[in-house]
């Protein structure tokens, strides 16, 4: 009886990835074609990577691609003589670690690639470049995207790449990321340790896409969710506009198709990273997608779930060849919370919810970062821009109130990881909610109360 090939991420069977034009690239110990079985194990290319490479050997659209293994990681730390340092940074004290991370974070940053990592990633870069598009670099650190534990913004992206300069520096930044504050921050909230880990990095192609998003396969209320916006989806990632809301039943039916307002689209320009244009008066309030589009990415959703092997949150795009999947990660759920009756007499505000959750506790209006200082423990942060520079506040929070994100933000997956409860696309929440009011945040219906 011939062997069933199986993902190495939730069991499900898997065949041959349906594009044979991407991933093409021959395969080594630091190079693995998305296209092959090598790049499902987690283990070796990080989740991020390795659900990818399932999704496309079930049969899902994906851009295709290349990983850069973890093992090319380790060996560019032995190379630069960084792996003594590594070992130290593991049981250092505070200061000490500090100092280690950032000269390990420098040197992965600044020095050479080693020779036995660059020849075979420049074949495979320039393999790929051949077919035209602009290339993505993107971390797949082998901690990331898993249950409990997401680091959703917490590393490094860079799109648009079409120079070997540009390529090299955006892969150098990949490694070094794993040692920057930030990362570091969201690690130790976690019990969890750069010293401990590895980064692969994930290399594809560019989708130029007409619209972008995410979706939620599962909500606490029997639903799924998907999210939309024109252009790349760094828009709604970073909490910038509003995007449309697309309700679906379960088994993938059309319930309703809330408008957005996206007055702001993200392009790639001339150069690495994303930029904004805007978005003509007629497009901001109208549907990314129609009922058509919307159930076949609806489909997707739960192809996606099938490949994950439970509640899946996914990033999509769509370009003229139809939808691709750019990333599937495991998505907690949390039951529905009755809150006290004692909320339901006073004023609220509707918005997108994140899906967990409800809490209450004093308003706090913060309107740049730098009054960040005044949100104490069990407060509501609200704010107008929740982005993923905010995520080292969300463990002191009783619930997160934005005016702009939708559901699939990358801070709305940070909030669902820890249970806190967060409603964004609140349209003037900053001058309607006071500050210093008591505020209720219901993250599973999308509404805020408050008592003056």
């Amino acid at each position: 009886m011939p062997t069933v090939e199986r993902s190495r991420i939730s069991g499900a069977p898997l065949r041959a990835a349906p594009r044979p034009g991407h991933g093409a690239e021959p395969m080594t110990d630091f190079i693995f074609p998305l296209s092959s079985l090598a790049a499902t194990d987690a283990e070796r290319v990080g989740p991020k990577a390795a659900n990818l490479a399932a999704l496309g050997r079930a049969g899902l659209p994906t851009p295709g691609g290349f990983c850069l293994t973890a093992d090319a990681y380790r060996h560019q730390i032995a190379a630069l003589g960084l792996a003594e340092m590594v070992r130290d940074y593991a049981t250092a004290d505070l200061g000490h670690s500090r100092r280690l991370s950032i000269e390990i974070r420098l040197g992965l940053y600044e020095q050479p690639i080693a020779p036995a990592i660059i020849e075979p990633l420049l074949e495979a870069w320039r393999r790929q470049q051949e077919e035209g598009a602009p290339g993505v670099v993107r971390s797949s650190a082998l901690i990331e995207d898993r249950a409990g534990a997401n680091f959703a913004g917490q590393f490094e992206s860079f799109l648009g790449l079409d120079n070997e300069t540009d390529f090299l520096t955006a892969v150098r930044a990949c490694w070094a990321a794993l040692w920057t504050t930030t990362a570091r921050r969201y690690m130790d909230s976690h019990g969890l340790n750069p010293a401990d880990t590895a980064m692969a990095v994930l290399i594809q192609p560019l989708v130029e896409a007409r619209a972008s998003g995410g979706g939620l396969s599962r909500t606490a209320e029997g639903q799924m969710i998907l999210s939309a916006t024109w252009g790349l989806g760094s828009a709604i990632a970073q909490g910038e506009v509003v995007p449309d809301r697309i309700l679906l039943t379960r088994q993938g039916f059309v319930r309703k198709i809330e408008a957005g307002r996206k007055d702001h689209r993200d392009t790639c320009g001339h150069g690495p990273g994303a930029a904004p244009q805007k978005v003509e008066a007629e497009l901001v309030a109208r549907p990314c997608l129609d009922h058509g589009e919307a159930t076949t990415l609806g489909r997707m959703l739960l192809g996606a779930e099938a490949v994950i092997g439970g509640p899946a949150e996914i990033e999509w795009a769509l370009d003229d060849s139809g939808f691709k999947l750019l990333q599937a990660r495991p998505l907690h759920v949390e039951p529905i919370q009755v809150p006290d009756a004692i909320w339901l007499r006073h004023p609220k505000l509707n918005g997108h919810p994140a899906g967990v959750g409800w809490g209450a506790g004093r308003a706090v209006v913060v309107n740049c970062e730098c009054e960040l200082s005044r949100v104490a423990p069990g407060d509501v942060l609200i704010t107008r821009i929740a982005g993923p520079a905010l995520s080292h506040i969300l463990p002191q929070v009783a619930g997160v109130v934005a005016e702009l994100g939708g559901s699939t933000s990358h801070l709305a997956s940070l909030a669902r990881e820890r249970g806190i409860p967060m409603v964004l696309g609140v349209l003037d929440a900053t001058n309607k909610i006071p500050d210093g009011a008591q505020v209720a945040v219901d993250g599973v219906a999308g509404i805020v109360r408050w008592i003056s």
